[in-house]
């Protein structure tokens, strides 16, 4: 950092590190216990589409990709477009195959960027849930390398939980890199998988 940026309080972007989403799993076993929410099996990726072939075929390669799993009786990758535009690639596994998820969701992460659409990429989430039926999004910020929870209220509509989502964020914070700048918390409202 040169010192105008120190002098005008510019900071560098914080470098996206996809092998922080290798950490959700042991945050599930935190959320468990502290907040009783189970995996769901079901784990998306959202990016913004671009027009032409190569994003096409990069596209095409992430879901043959995921997709080698039904072969062998796996689900296939859903693809969808939210309200806004945006692209989902939703993974199913078992809710016991967490890792497997978590796996898919960086190799589509990396695929993209690998093929230079990274700045394309938007954030990954993994869906939980518990008795009670509240669903609960851990959601990983692709450009910032952090994560936040996101709770949408039961029974729809475009309300969140956010006495919820602070009190995972503080029960997770030894688990994740964890967002710290709360107006950076979207909402992903209509996300697949939750």
């Amino acid at each position: 950092m040169g010192f105008l940026d120190t002098l005008f309080g510019r900071s560098k972007p914080v470098k996206p590190d996809l092998d922080q989403l290798f950490g959700v799993p042991s945050a599930a076993l935190t959320l468990e216990a502290a907040a009783g929410f189970l995996p769901t099996g079901l784990g998306a990726v959202c990016f913004a589409a671009v027009e032409g072939a190569a994003f096409v075929q990069v596209e095409q390669q992430v879901r043959a990709l995921l997709d080698a799993d039904t072969a062998r009786g796996g689900v296939p990758v859903e693809a969808s477009k939210d309200g806004y535009g945006y692209s989902w690639l939703l993974a199913r596994h078992s809710p016991e195959e967490l890792p497997e998820l978590v796996n898919d969701l960086h190799a589509v992460n990396s695929e993209l960027e690998a093929n230079g659409f990274g700045p394309q990429l938007l954030c990954s989430l993994v869906a939980f849930r518990n008795a009670q039926g509240q669903s609960l999004a851990l959601v990983y910020l692709y450009k910032r390398g952090t994560f936040y929870p996101f709770a949408p209220m039961p029974g729809g509509g475009e309300r969140r939980n956010s006495p919820l989502e602070l009190q995972v964020n503080a029960a997770l914070g030894n688990d994740l890199r964890l967002e710290k700048d709360l107006s950076r918390w979207f909402p992903v409202w209509g996300a697949p998988g939750l």
